[in-house]
């Protein structure tokens, strides 16, 4: 069990933001870490459904994705962070109106980081159908745009302050390997 020695360098009285492309297992891991520290969770595309009152491919197809990351935005800035707590972000929420700046002033921003071709196996079959950015391509063409995209996220992605390889590790590994750089903070 992860226990947060209040004690120790690093302040977890604040909130912890995973952050990562689609489908890095920022939801599952940050659950977990949850559970093991004890501090509250929050997704922010659950968040962002309940407050739109619609699933976020509709949000992209009605008022598309300007308006969306807008949106995103202000859900992410009036979350009340009175606590220690931890928080999914969506793929692209760091990347847009310096949320990224934004999260690292607040809190610890963790990037859950894995190669492409990883990405495109835990994004295969029903998944795709959930995310806007993917529905309606080819297999070669998910690939190819999951690579372009972590081309142009990687500068905001590299900026957090810790990253975990996730790649050839499961969700318990994933949240071994953060609770360790936590606890050396």
């Amino acid at each position: 069990m992860f226990h947060i020695d209040h004690t120790s360098k690093q302040n977890l009285n604040c909130p912890i933001f995973l952050i990562g492309f689609m489908g890095s297992g920022k939801t599952t891991v940050g659950k977990k870490l949850s559970k093991a520290s004890n501090l509250p969770f929050i997704d922010l595309d659950h968040l962002i459904v309940e407050r739109s009152g619609m699933d976020i491919s509709d949000y992209f197809s009605l008022h598309g994705e300007d308006s969306f990351r807008q949106f995103e935005t202000n859900t992410l800035k009036t979350i009340p962070f009175n606590q220690g707590m931890i928080v999914s972000t969506g793929g692209g929420t760091p990347c847009f109106n310096e949320n990224l700046q934004w999260m690292n002033e607040r809190g610890i921003t963790i990037y859950l980081q894995l190669p492409p071709k990883a990405l495109l196996k835990r994004l295969s079959g029903k998944e795709i159908q959930n995310r806007p950015l993917l529905q309606g391509k080819s297999e070669d063409e998910i690939l190819d745009f999951i690579t372009k995209k972590l081309e142009e996220r990687a500068g905001f992605y590299k900026k957090a302050k810790l990253t975990i390889d996730a790649h050839n590790t499961n969700p318990t590994q994933v949240l071994d390997l953060i609770i360790t750089e936590l606890q050396s903070k």
